[in-house]
């Protein structure tokens, strides 16, 4: 996910799988748990733990540039609740406001803001043409200017018509959507709609790796050169949403007989 821009580009993938080596979590230099929610509890999530980024995904309306279809609601149960031990935001056909589509945009921005760590969600990720379910963190003070200046972490995002894959994306000035240059894996993940997986990253001063389920993929590294390549030396925030088309999600259309869907969050933990 990201605020402006066409994914047009992002076609150039940079494919990890081969490389890829196990690494047990335990492993980490962070090992600590300073933020965690194990939604073991029922309603709407703990407003001491999430907010809402609101309304329509449309550039006149909110800003992110996306042209998603869905209206993002806030405190509204039929988008985002805990049940059975899960967070779970879900994307609706139906009329609201000025939108065809709802859903929720969960974010832990002022409530939840870390400068390195291990960030770990353990989830299942919805399917359908048209979907784009995200795990993903954004700056909270935007030290170095407007996306991408500040960059942005994707931990885990789908789109529809890449079944069974996952990308794990970096974005910066230097390297981003908007210029084909983002640093990017796309991930065969088994049983990636019918399971819950864990997305995770270790996050330091010299680099970002991603892992799925343990198993270590992408690493980014600090090159040591400009904050157009490294802005990750500030606190970021974590992103839970399913958004609807869109420029990337819905690059190849929306399956609108699908709804509703469901994205479910096992866990969120923070280790420093």
């Amino acid at each position: 996910m990201r605020f402006v821009g066409s994914y047009v580009m992002y076609t150039a993938f940079l494919f990890l799988v081969g490389n890829s080596v196990s690494l047990l979590a335990q492993s980490s230099r962070y090992n600590k748990l300073v933020w965690t929610d194990e939604f073991n509890y029922t309603g709407l999530p703990d407003s001491a733990k999430w907010g809402y980024d609101r309304a329509h995904g449309c550039p006149a309306l909110c800003g992110w540039g996306n042209n998603e279809w869905q209206y993002y609601t806030w405190n509204r149960k039929e988008n985002a609740r805990v049940e059975n031990g899960h967070l779970v935001i879900e994307a609706r056909k139906e009329i609201y406001e000025n939108a065809r589509f709802t859903s929720a945009r969960l974010v832990t921005r002022n409530k939840g803001d870390w400068k390195y760590g291990r960030i770990e969600v353990r989830a299942q990720l919805p399917e359908g043409l048209g979907l784009w379910p995200a795990i993903w963190m954004l700056p909270t003070e935007k030290k170095y200017g407007e996306w991408p200046k500040s960059g942005e972490i994707d931990i885990a995002e789908t789109v529809g018509y890449s079944p069974d894959s996952v990308y794990q994306t970096i974005h910066t000035n230097s390297y981003n959507g908007m210029i084909g240059t983002q640093k990017v894996s796309l991930i065969p993940v088994k049983d990636l709609y019918r399971s819950f997986h864990t997305y995770a990253i270790e996050w330091t001063p010299e680099y970002i790796v991603y892992f799925i389920d343990g198993v270590r993929h992408q690493q980014f590294h600090n090159a040591q050169e400009s904050t157009d390549k490294w802005p990750f030396d500030q606190d970021f925030h974590l992103v839970l949403n399913v958004a609807v088309g869109g420029n990337f999600g819905g690059k190849m259309g929306v399956d609108e007989s699908v709804f509703p869907r469901q994205l479910k969050v096992d866990y969120v933990r923070v280790y420093q």
